[in-house]
Formats: structure tokens, sequence, C-alpha cells
């Protein structure tokens, strides 16, 4: 199976042009079942896989969202490359609504971090981290935003809060003060999935308004960012239509061999069924 390119977003991400459909597929995982089916076709020649972070329609809740299913799903149909397409709020005057933001960090104020982690049930891993965004992706997806004439703020701290409910204003200033940049409810557990998973990821965060530290703007509410979200969306079409024929072809990037020294079980000791959960991460090593 050759290397692919997942995208993770919203549901009509996949309308790109140039971009063949070719498959719809539900995939099922050890870990239940992933938000929705993957759809799959090529564009510029490569193999993508589009895949509804909160289903269509928008029926799932950030902390309802499997992430362990739809990681799973990812890799086992050979994804390397991950972009995930994300709405933020901005907690900057400088980053504006309909700019992009290429989070190089992030900071987890989340709850239920069990269900952030492929490992357990008798294999332990404990994968490095401290940089957690792929820099070969984020170059590639900087370079495409700039080129879309687009605002691209290449670096920043994303700190993802349970939600649904949108920060209290409290809670948006103190965000602030401690030096963050954009806040959202999905992307992290995605990022450390995807580093256990070995796949090189990096986000495109697409501003839709500035939490509710700035009182002189309306405070965020899901009718007040609609405009924005609609034109984000047109615009990370054209970023993503830009960036995928960039991706290199062979997954030799150091985020594709994060499991190397990571795994602290060793293999004599690790259980049969835990094993056949984790295939696609450790075929590697049991084929080796």
């Amino acid at each position: 199976m050759e290397p692919a390119i997942g995208i993770i977003g919203g549901s009509g991400l996949y309308e790109l042009e140039g971009f063949e459909k070719s498959d719809e597929r539900m995939v099922a995982t050890p870990f239940g079942e992933p938000s929705d089916a993957l759809v799959g076709g090529r564009l510029a020649g490569r193999q993508v896989w589009f895949l509804p972070r909160h289903g269509r329609g928008h029926r799932i809740l950030p902390m309802e969202i499997n992430h362990r299913a739809n990681l799973w799903a990812m890799r086992s149909l050979n994804v390397r490359w991950l972009i995930c397409v994300t709405a933020v709020g901005s907690l900057r005057e400088a980053y504006r609504p309909r700019d992009v933001v290429l989070p190089d960090q992030y900071f987890d104020r989340m709850s239920g971090r069990e269900g952030h982690t492929f490992f357990g049930k008798g294999i332990v891993g404990h994968v490095g981290f401290a940089d957690p965004v792929s820099a070969g992706l984020r170059e590639i997806l900087r370079a495409c935003a700039t080129g879309e004439g687009l605002t691209c703020h290449n670096g920043g701290t994303y700190v993802n809060m349970d939600g649904p409910a949108f920060s209290t204003r409290a809670e948006s200033l103190v965000n602030r003060q401690l030096g963050f940049d954009v806040i959202g409810m999905t992307n992290l557990p995605e990022a450390k999935l995807a580093r256990e998973a070995e796949i090189a990821l990096a986000t495109l965060a697409m501003i839709t308004d500035y939490d509710c530290w700035k009182i002189e703007e309306e405070a965020v509410s899901a009718g007040a960012i609609i405009g924005h979200l609609q034109a984000n969306v047109a615009a990370a079409k054209r970023i993503l239509a830009a960036a995928i024929p960039r991706v290199p072809v062979v997954p030799d990037w150091p985020e594709h061999r994060s499991l190397d020294g990571a795994i602290m079980t060793p293999q004599a000791l690790w259980p049969a069924t835990t094993v056949e959960a984790l295939r696609p991460l450790l075929d590697r090593f049991i084929a080796g």
C-alpha cells in the first residue's frame, strides 16, 4: 500500500479542484468507530484520505470525538503525513480572524487523556513530544499559505480546552497572560496520537474570532463566526490543493521513526491481543 496523505477537518474539504474521489470506507478499529467514513482518492498523483472530525453534518461534540479510532483508521490506510484543518480563537491582537496560524507547540488543558494514547494493556510507550509538529510539513503549509496571498503566522502555541462551551472572559485573559496564541478544542489529541502512529503532522489553524478577551469585539458565539468560518474553508481548500503535490513520496522524516526507543516493554512480554490491536503501529517491529 503506497504511503498516503491524510486530511482531518470539515466535511467539505475533499471538494478540492483536481481531486478524483475513488473510495469511501468505514474502517473498523479496535478502538471503536471513527467520526465518519474516510473519503479516498487521488490528487496530483497522490493517494489522499479525508476524514470529517465532527462527522458529516457536524454531529459530534469535541469531547465525543474518538481520536484513537480516527488516527488508527488513518494509519491502517498507510497515511504517513497528516494535515489537520481546524478553527481556532485568537489570543493575540496581531492574529486576526481569517488569518492562518501554523502552531509549533501545544498546551494541554484537557481531561480524558487516557483516550489520547494507543499504549497500555501490557505495552508501555513514551514518545518524544518536545517538538510536536513536523517542521517539514509545516514549512510546506507556510509556503502554500503565503503563496495564496494569505496572512500566515508561522509558529505559535495552541492551547487545547475541553469545550463545548467557549472560554469565560477570565479564562481567556489568563491564557493570554500565559503567552498562548490560539485556542481550540480538538487538535492536541490528534498530534499526540499521530506521533505514536509515526505520522508526520502539521496543523492549519484558521482563526474565526478573538475568543472573548477583546472586549471591544463581539464575544465569540457560533453565529458570530459563521462568515469567517466559510471564508476560512475556502482558503484551506486552496492551501491543501497546493500543498499535497509538495509532500514527499518517501516517508523518511524523523516523525516516521518516532517509536524508535520509545517502547519500554520488552517485545517478549507484549500481549498478543494488544499487538494485534496495535498492528498498524507495531508491524515494522514485528516484521523485524
